[in-house]
């Protein structure tokens, strides 16, 4: 049924069998869900195990094997042409086998990411993911959440909806419960449904779910839009472009080293299988396969780290950054916020002694009130930290928040904004609070009174509202000395790291049309959120690895001082939001280098100051929770949103989401990032180095008169093992030693940066040097087995050289070589491959392999070590 905005709330209900005040029972939810499936948008189909085959074969290397096959069938060579077949399809296999563990390592992650809304069940609120959600589950709506579901709003309250991604209309609509239409409406015209996909950018609201998954209108839209293919990561695309010229390189060798070979009387057969094959050799066509297994492996872990990776090229760039800026609450500190005092104008009281106090319990009654926060069955709070702390005091003292809406319902309000920084509702209180509260209520509020508001927010956003304060059980006129004594009073919470709350209130007869107007100040409540245990140690690792740290908060100048503090963050430099305002640009530019700490800062603010960190070259990662956080979230470099805490519009905007909403794991996956983007870097020097010592090998053998030193099939199997086996294992390096101890890199540095391409210039060559002594050696000695020693040796090589490079500046023996028991046994194995293609007689027939003399394998063994002592003894060299 499309027509919904046409009904009545109560028949809607009633349609989708559901209950107006309680909801769904847990039992019909689950029915409803195992019968209509999961409230998810299908995506693209999986691919075919047929169709990701093709993909591995349709490569432009893979199709010059497969050419080369075609041409030894041609000239009769079948031996030739099931061996290349036969390599073609094990390499197809591994990369079809690493796709699939990347893509569902992927999935997986993509499953996490789903976010989970508030539901009431059973008549008690309680969160649920959004996949399940059924039809009739009433669901709570606040500022921040994306709308889970097509649905009829019962109840709103200043709702307002971003609708643009549905319609294309830009500005949000404001939506009405109340509205029912007896004409059809266009979709952006229904004010009393919200859909699935929308953002909730104001107020709040109540909705019973008309229709899910791909039966909601967004559904209808993802029918048509599932054709995107993912797009290849920043650092794919710079080596699919590398390559490219290699390939290009390599095309021109090969030609050189065939024309050479048919000079020398070799067959024209034999050298364009030659030609084909150095061509493949030199390229390393596992390169992008290996990225992705490398980024795909380091989301895993980095999952383990609680930072669940939305954006696969985050974690490239998270290797780079440079600055990381943090919101205090929940990030730096535990979020885990505890009323500690009550304060009524410079009379602190603990909070176990408030209910002792007329003026002290009122403010617990005012904070549970004016308040979106709630309790489930299990008396566990959901909401803002800060609201469950004043739900969860009052509670405490004997005011339970789901009695008092019950007995004192909210009919108006001003919802909370980051601007205003405070909230206002307006509640009927035409029923008695249940004793002793009865008693302490009808001597605060005069007899007529009908209604009562409830303000609470920042103290220098609230005083401009109030004129005049609770006193000795009394109300009196807010004089200069009262506001004085309110100032000091908070300065002096706020220098015990607490986070100060003021509260006000006004009785009514009538409701009036300005709520936020000749209120009477309460008091305030003083919230402890320390810090966390872990965080002062992230932050000296941030320091010691040049990535500097900046808290930006909303909170009071003094309490982030406080914090600072405590987390050895410079606060010298602290800066707030009033004073950025008025900053011009070419000043913050400067500022922005030397300040930590920036206090009382709006949204606004917080995209501001990313945006001049990043003129100034910095590589910024950002953590956000609100909804007006998701522009500077998504201009840092890496947006982190807050998984706990955080909106959904701030999830949806981030690369990051912080499962523990913890500093300490934004520092866990940077150094993740680091150790990626050095593996991959690790895998380059080891395949292209390997690869240029095999181009001089066979480049130099014609002309010193040598017959090509390496058959097709040879060339073929030695790429396999090394851009096979062993490279993929080299994804699995740990980090290190001092991976946190130098500066970040910068994203758009070449790949042959910082020393890496002579590095594959004098070991290549080295390599190659060393081949082609062994192969002159035992040609011009007329040993039959000549071909088979180079082999045998360039294969050892490779091994060795697969260990050398697993650091740029320690010794294998230091770092051992157990520490990646992966690659140990992708070299056992390869070693022992290797023993086989040249002692099994099946083999020898295939390879073109003779086998070896006991001394003549020793040499091999001990000629292949020699790139690798080389490269540890570079170490040696230039180690401090």
């Amino acid at each position: 049924m499309s027509h919904w905005y046409q009904l009545d709330p109560s028949v809607v209900v009633q349609q989708v069998n559901s209950h107006g005040q309680n909801g769904l029972t847990a039992a019909a939810a689950r029915e409803r869900l195992l019968k209509h499936g999961p409230n998810e948008l299908a995506t693209t189909a999986a691919k075919s195990l047929w169709q990701a085959l093709w993909e591995q074969l349709r490569e432009p290397l893979v199709l010059m094997l497969l050419a080369a096959a075609v041409i030894s069938v041609a000239v009769g060579d079948m031996r030739d042409a099931i061996a290349i077949l036969a390599i073609v399809i094990f390499n197809a296999v591994l990369g079809l086998r690493q796709e699939y563990k990347a893509e569902r390592a992927m999935a997986a992650l993509k499953k996490l990411a789903v976010p989970t809304v508030r539901v009431k069940r059973d008549g008690q609120v309680q969160a649920c993911s959004m996949a399940d959600l059924v039809r009739g589950d009433l669901v709570l709506l606040e500022a921040g959440n994306v709308v889970p579901a097509d649905g009829r709003l019962l109840e709103t309250a200043n709702l307002q909806v971003q609708e643009s991604a549905l319609t294309g209309e830009s500005a949000p609509v404001d939506k009405r419960a109340s509205a029912v239409f007896a004409d059809e409406q266009a979709l952006g015209d229904r004010s009393n449904m919200v859909f699935h996909s929308t953002t909730v950018t104001r107020g709040r609201g109540t909705l019973v779910v008309t229709e899910t998954g791909m039966a909601t209108e967004i559904g209808h839209i993802a029918r048509m839009l599932q054709s995107v293919e993912a797009e290849a990561t920043p650092l794919q695309k710079r080596l699919a472009q590398l390559g490219k010229y290699l390939g290009a390189g390599a095309i021109a060798i090969s030609l050189v080293i065939a024309i050479l070979g048919l000079v020398q009387g070799e067959t024209w057969r034999q050298m364009l299988l030659t030609a084909v094959s150095v061509a493949v050799a030199a390229v390393p066509e596992g390169l992008p396969a290996v990225v992705t297994i490398a980024l795909a492996l380091g989301a895993e872990r980095m999952l383990k780290r609680q930072a669940l990776i939305r954006h696969l090229p985050a974690v490239e760039t998270l290797g780079s950054v440079t600055t990381i800026c943090s919101d205090k609450t929940g990030t730096l500190t535990e979020n885990r916020m505890t009323v500690t005092v009550l304060d009524v104008a410079g009379q602190q009281v603990p909070l176990n002694n408030g209910a002792d106090s007329p003026s002290l319990s009122l403010l617990l009654l005012s904070g549970a009130l004016c308040n979106d926060a709630a309790l489930d069955n299990h008396q566990v709070a959901m909401g803002d930290p800060t609201e469950t702390a004043l739900v969860t005091a009052a509670a405490e003292a004997g005011l339970p928040k789901h009695k008092l809406d019950h007995l004192w319902p909210r009919i108006d309000e001003v919802p909370f904004d980051s601007d205003r920084k405070r909230m206002t509702t307006c509640h009927r209180c035409d029923r008695p609070l249940p004793p002793p509260w009865q008693s302490l209520w009808q001597r605060v509020v005069p007899p007529n009174t009908t209604a009562v508001i409830f303000s609470k927010g920042a103290l220098q956003s609230l005083i401009p509202t109030v004129d005049r304060v609770w006193l000795d059980n009394q109300v009196q006129v807010l004089t200069d000395d009262l506001r004085q004594r309110i100032y000091t009073a908070h300065d002096q919470l706020a220098n015990q790291g607490l986070r100060v709350l003021a509260l006000a209130f006004r009785p009514l007869s009538t409701v009036p049309h300005r709520l936020e107007e000749n209120l009477v100040f309460l008091g305030m409540v003083g919230l402890m959120d320390p810090a966390r245990a872990e965080v002062k140690a992230a932050i000296g690792l941030c320091r010691t690895a040049g990535i500097q740290v900046v808290m930006i908060t909303g909170d009071h100048p003094l309490t982030a001082q406080h914090i600072a503090q405590d987390l050895d963050i410079s606060s010298h430099g602290l800066l707030t939001g009033q004073a950025l305002s008025k900053m011009p640009a070419e000043r913050l530019d400067i500022v922005a280098e030397r300040t930590s700490v920036y206090a009382r800062v709006t949204p606004a603010d917080k995209l501001r100051i990313v945006q001049t960190l990043q003129l100034r070259g910095h590589i910024v990662a950002m953590t956000g929770d609100g909804v007006n956080d998701a522009p500077a979230l998504k201009q840092a470099d890496i947006g982190v949103a807050m998984g706990i805490t955080g909106t959904d519009v701030a999830k949806e905007a981030a690369d990051i989401v912080l499962q523990d909403d913890n500093f300490a794991s934004i520092v866990a996956a940077v150094r993740e990032g680091r150790v990626i983007y050095d593996n991959i870097r690790k895998f380059i020097k080891y395949t292209l180095a390997g690869n240029v010592g095999q181009l001089w090998l066979l480049l130099l053998a014609p002309f010193l008169g040598m017959p090509i030193p390496l058959v097709p099939i040879q060339i073929l199997w030695i790429n396999l093992i090394a851009d096979g086996l062993l490279a993929v294992a080299l994804s699995f390096e740990p980090a290190e030693q001092g991976v946190m101890q130098r500066d970040p890199y910068r994203p758009n540095e070449s790949i042959f940066s910082r020393g890496m391409g002579k590095d594959i210039l004098w070991i290549g060559l080295l390599l190659g040097v060393v081949l082609i002594l062994v192969a002159h050696g035992y040609w011009s000695g007329g040993n039959p087995a000549w071909q088979t020693m180079v082999f045998t040796t360039l294969a050892f090589s490779r091994i060795a050289l697969s260990e050398a490079v697993r650091s740029s500046s320690e010794s294998l023996f230091k770092i051992g070589l157990l520490s990646n028991k992966k690659l140990l046994g992708a070299v056992a194995l390869t070693f022992c491959l290797q023993l086989g293609v040249v002692y099994v007689p099946m083999c020898q027939h295939i390879f073109s392999t003779v086998a070896l003399a006991p001394t003549d394998l020793g040499l091999a063994l001990l000629l292949g070590t020699v790139s690798f002592w080389a490269v540890e003894l570079k170490k040696f060299w230039i180690s401090p």
